[in-house]
């Protein structure tokens, strides 16, 4: 691990409160990224907005990534801000290409219902919990995932 990661506090609080929990972590100009367990994200994003010296209270996006053809094909990421220390986050969670599911946010961060709605919509990302799951950019009667890396070019329509 780089020296920067072995002293970086947020990842050494991280670790100290559920070591199983973090698969990885990076520093990339600056920024940290830490590869969550999906499993364990919820009670990770409850720590991190909760925690004394973290306090990740703002929630500034929600996106994924298709990694097709791998497995775990979906990569779920959240860009996190602590308004007390300045401090941005990115945390990066897998889940699986033929049934995809992750826990909703929406209770820890209620700013994440709308970009849940729209990672369902554009990848077809179920998240379990979501008070209000449903299309927000496409009809209703739109066929697929258009951001799906197989969504075909043409639509298909």
């Amino acid at each position: 691990m780089p020296a920067d990661l072995e002293t970086n506090p947020i990842l050494h609080k991280l670790r100290e409160f559920d070591p199983e929990a973090v698969e990885r972590a990076e520093l990339f100009r600056g920024e940290l990224t830490v590869l969550i367990q999906a499993g364990r994200l919820r009670r990770v994003c409850e720590f991190l907005r909760d925690e004394p010296g973290l306090s990740f209270k703002y929630l500034s996006d929600v996106t994924a990534v298709d990694r097709y053809p791998s497995e775990l094909r979906f990569e779920m990421v959240y860009h996190l801000l602590s308004l007390e220390t300045g401090e941005r986050l990115r945390l990066k969670s897998s889940v699986p290409g033929d049934d995809p599911r992750i826990e909703s946010m929406t209770p820890v961060w209620p700013g994440a219902e709308a970009f849940e709605c729209e990672m369902y919509d554009l990848f077809g990302i179920y998240f379990e919990g979501h008070p209000d799951l449903h299309r927000i950019l496409l009809p209703d009667d739109w066929e697929g995932h258009p951001l799906r890396k197989d969504y075909p070019t043409e639509g298909y329509r």
